[in-house]
């Protein structure tokens, strides 16, 4: 066998394995949760300024998180630091956390984002669970579990279940976490792209917010995310360990992100109109093909169960040009996640591919 046939038939064992593909040679990714569509015309305008191409203030650029105090209530531009991704945000958050007092231990919801995990070992802590119920945190295992934690994790919408959690609930972590002086990292990177229901934004001096360009504003590539917290004190330590890991967020991508948040707030509202047809096509798409499957609220994934799962990813891909991610990684075993980040027409055709794949195999959805 040629070395060529050996990488094609490698093992999948992992999301960087797709993390880049797709696009061409006729695949159809439902892999990363990477938008198609465009961002703000307004962000490719007045970028001829040297400046762009300097080093910046590692905190973040100063007009960037003036405007995005204005997002938040009581924030002021010293609340936040600009960071590579949410993805940086989440990662300095967390090592930050690690030289907090208290246990070290770190709530996650599962199923996760297949990346808390990792986050939470690197920083030399330890995860613990709590299973959803329906895709709903269940409050009774919640309220045990976080009495033995330093933080927990919380992520709404979901990614990957594309659910929003209730109201009362996140009211209800806010209250309790703050009684007992547990630290909230709240991922909101989908909090823009919810369909048709409301999302609470948990308050507290214990909470720190992750969010990003990336997917409100079509920016993955540009690597613009934040941090924002109440607690200045949190803010620096933060950016005392940014200076020495990646330093500055690149200029170029924050003055970008300046412009979207001055574009058109209509912007946001078309975009998430094309996510809710195209939830609305794949949740049906699914149904039809008889997978159970949740309906989304948010964000653009779908989370439906079929056993042996890695086989599925393996056959898709080498057999049928389609990627799905296995839902080992994020914590659910025996479902694939699928990202609805493509257009109408691909969705159908992937649907088709899936269609043949499942010939002989509808005992698989059982």
């Amino acid at each position: 066998m040629s070395t060529k046939n050996k990488l094609a038939k490698k093992p999948i064992n992992s999301p960087s394995f797709f993390i880049g593909r797709g696009g061409n040679d006729g695949i159809i990714s439902f892999g990363s949760g990477q938008p198609d569509l465009v961002p703000p015309k307004e962000i490719f305008k007045n970028l001829e300024n040297n400046r762009l191409f300097q080093y910046g203030l590692i905190q973040g650029e100063l007009n960037l998180r003036q405007l995005l105090s204005k997002e938040y209530p009581h924030a002021s531009c010293e609340n936040f630091v600009i960071t590579n991704g949410a993805s940086e945000a989440l990662d300095l958050a967390m090592r930050v956390l690690a030289t907090e007092p208290g246990p070290q231990k770190v709530l996650l919801c599962r199923p996760y984002y297949y990346s808390y995990p990792f986050n939470v070992r690197l920083a030399q802590m330890e995860p613990v669970y709590t299973d959803l119920q329906d895709g709903r945190i269940n409050l009774k295992d919640f309220k045990e579990k976080i009495k033995h934690v330093k933080a927990v994790l919380i992520n709404s919408p979901s990614n990957p279940t594309g659910m929003v959690e209730e109201i009362n609930t996140l009211k209800e972590i806010e209250k309790l976490s703050r009684k007992l002086k547990v630290w909230v990292i709240s991922d909101e990177v989908y909090k823009d792209l919810i369909y048709g229901r409301k999302n609470y934004i948990i308050k507290g001096p214990r909470v720190i917010t992750i969010n990003s360009f990336s997917k409100t504003y079509a920016m993955c590539g540009l690597r613009v995310g934040y941090l924002w917290t109440p607690d200045k004190n949190f803010v620096q330590k933060v950016i005392d360990m940014k200076v020495h890991t990646s330093m500055n967020t690149n200029i170029m991508g924050q003055e970008m992100s300046v412009a979207a948040m001055q574009a058109p707030k209509s912007y946001i509202k078309q975009q998430v109109k094309i996510w809710h047809q195209r939830r609305d096509l794949i949740y049906k798409g699914l149904n039809q093909l008889g997978f159970k499957v949740r309906k989304p609220e948010g964000a653009f994934y779908v989370l439906p169960y079929i056993k042996n799962s890695n086989r599925v990813v393996s056959e898709l891909f080498y057999k049928y040009k389609v990627i799905v991610y296995d839902g080992t990684w994020f914590g659910a075993p025996d479902h694939i996640r699928l990202s609805y980040a493509l257009d109408v027409s691909k969705i159908t055709e992937g649907l088709g591919r899936i269609k043949e794949f499942l010939k002989d195999k509808q005992d698989w959805l059982d």
